[in-house]
């Protein structure tokens, strides 16, 4: 997508960098990719309570939230599947221009669309965990019945049936949902964020 002419970027009268120090914490993104089912959300959400509880400003951007809304007119063609992640992309780096800390859950499947919003974000301030759990695991739970209506024909190019999910090549961190308890994750994720010195 060309860049519109005549469009001039205008900076903020308060930078980043203010805000941060009003806020006393960094502000940066966790991008949360991995099957549906996985634990993207649970996790997210639980850990902005902690951070919440913190008193660190954060939130939650979560895919089914941002397709009722502002990413609705995209379908889940690999086009618009990849300006769903664009778009979640520019807004999580207005976020972290805010000082905020961004969770963000989405499936993201493909590696070039996690590369561009890292690059879109800086990678300095963009964290990508993986979160691992079997497919076969996350069809047993199948919170959503996704998976069920996918193996019957009735949702087309659903991740991990008939679209690919390309695992992270390598990943900040790798959670697994299947092996560890939602207590464990949170605290392991706070542990990372405490030795980046981020929080």
């Amino acid at each position: 997508m060309s860049k519109p002419h005549n469009i001039i970027w205008h900076d903020s009268s308060i930078s980043k960098e203010a805000r941060r120090k009003q806020n006393n914490h960094s502000s940066f993104v966790l991008w949360f990719t991995g099957l549906s089912g996985s634990g993207k959300s649970t996790i997210a959400n639980t850990l902005a309570k902690e951070l919440y509880e913190r008193n660190i400003r954060n939130y939650v951007l979560d895919g089914d939230n941002i397709r009722n809304g502002l990413n609705r007119d995209l379908s889940f063609s690999d086009e618009d599947r990849s300006e769903n992640i664009r778009r979640i992309s520019e807004v999580s780096k207005l976020f972290v221009d805010n000082g905020t800390v961004v969770l963000t859950a989405f499936i993201s499947p493909f590696i070039q669309d996690r590369e561009m919003a890292k690059r879109i974000v800086s990678e300095e301030e963009f964290i990508e965990i993986f979160v691992s759990c079997p497919i076969e695991e996350c069809e047993k739970r199948d919170p959503k019945g996704l998976y069920s209506k996918a193996r019957k024909g009735e949702i087309p190019d659903f991740t991990g049936i008939d679209s690919p999910y390309e695992e992270p090549i390598s990943p900040d961190f790798t959670i697994y949902t299947n092996e560890q308890s939602v207590s464990e994750i949170v605290e392991s994720i706070l542990n990372l964020l405490e030795k980046r010195k981020l929080i």
